[in-house]
């Protein structure tokens, strides 16, 4: 699904720029969509896991830093990602495996709490169950903003200045 614009409007049918490598302008909400995406990539990479956040490196903050920019501007521990197809979400496809993600992820949060650990959410026996759902999840958007799902995360400093721009 393409989102188009009014019948004067100059993107219709077509990508816009990019903003490192992911479109820019052809999603409403596309900063929205750049937070959930960066919360997906991390929550779906267990060697990023190990090797920034067990590592406790700052630029990518930690796993509660994700879990919050994946619901914090969205409300998607709220309400569902079906809400948002056409602004945030291409399809309704991507908006089934944002839920389950989401609602995997916050379970855990929920049972051991926001401020647990990074290796207490890892250990938990559910852990790779949500690493997968976020892994389809993440796989399914950066298709359809025609990303590498397998490029690193970025830092959350260039998160910054690429939804600040544009």
């Amino acid at each position: 699904m393409t989102v188009q614009g009014s019948e004067k409007s100059s993107r219709r049918g077509r990508r816009s720029s990019t903003m490192g490598g992911m479109p820019t302008n052809d999603m409403p909400w596309w900063r929205w969509r750049s937070n959930v995406r960066s919360a997906l990539h991390m929550l779906s990479d267990p060697d990023f896991q190990r090797e920034c956040w067990l590592a406790g490196r700052d630029e990518y903050g930690d796993v509660t830093d994700a879990v919050y920019r994946l619901v914090e501007d969205t409300w998607l521990d709220n309400w569902s990602a079906e809400k948002y197809v056409g602004t945030i979400f291409r399809d309704p496809q991507e908006a089934a495996l944002v839920d389950t993600a989401v609602l995997r992820v916050l379970r855990i949060m929920h049972e051991v709490g926001p401020d647990a650990m990074v290796s207490v959410y890892l250990e938990h026996p559910g852990w790779p169950e949500a690493v997968r759902a976020a892994r389809d999840a993440h796989v399914r958007l950066a298709a359809g903003d025609g990303e590498d799902p397998d490029e690193p995360p970025q830092t959350l400093e260039v998160l910054r200045i690429l939804t600040r721009s544009a």
